[in-house]
């Protein structure tokens, strides 16, 4: 991947910045859409983070930064490696940048559970889940 350039580095500032509350309502509109739900999409953030639900509604209510939720996040699980595929054009697996990689391993994980993927390969739990 090229050399990040002023001017996305300036882009992934502003996004590192945005406090998860102000993504959080976004993926529950895209998941409840295509008829999944909100615990869904806790359990995901969960899984990704190490969170548990009462320390992600802690860190919504506190309007948490992005950069500050993974960044602090107990536990990134080590199957995020995993997640591979294409979101906004970019493969995942390809990101360089480590923290703007973490975000797009979450929109991944969303956009395969707004398309209606089973749990369990989500969450990278299945046999062939990878």
């Amino acid at each position: 991947m090229k050399q990040a350039t002023a001017r996305s580095a300036a882009n992934w500032r502003r996004v590192y910045a945005l406090p998860v509350a102000s993504v959080y309502p976004a993926y529950i509109a895209k998941a409840e859409a295509k008829g999944r739900t909100r615990a869904e999409v806790d359990q995901i953030i969960c899984w990704l983070t190490g969170h548990s639900q009462a320390s992600l509604e802690d860190q919504l209510a506190k309007k948490t930064s992005l950069e500050d939720f993974f960044a602090k996040a107990p536990r990134l699980n080590p199957s995020r490696s995993l997640i591979t595929g294409v979101v906004c054009g970019v493969r995942v697996e390809d990101i360089e940048e480590p923290l703007m990689r973490e975000i797009r391993y979450l929109d991944k994980l969303i956009d395969e559970l707004a398309k209606g993927r089973p749990m369990d390969k989500i969450l990278r739990q299945g046999p062939d889940s990878a």
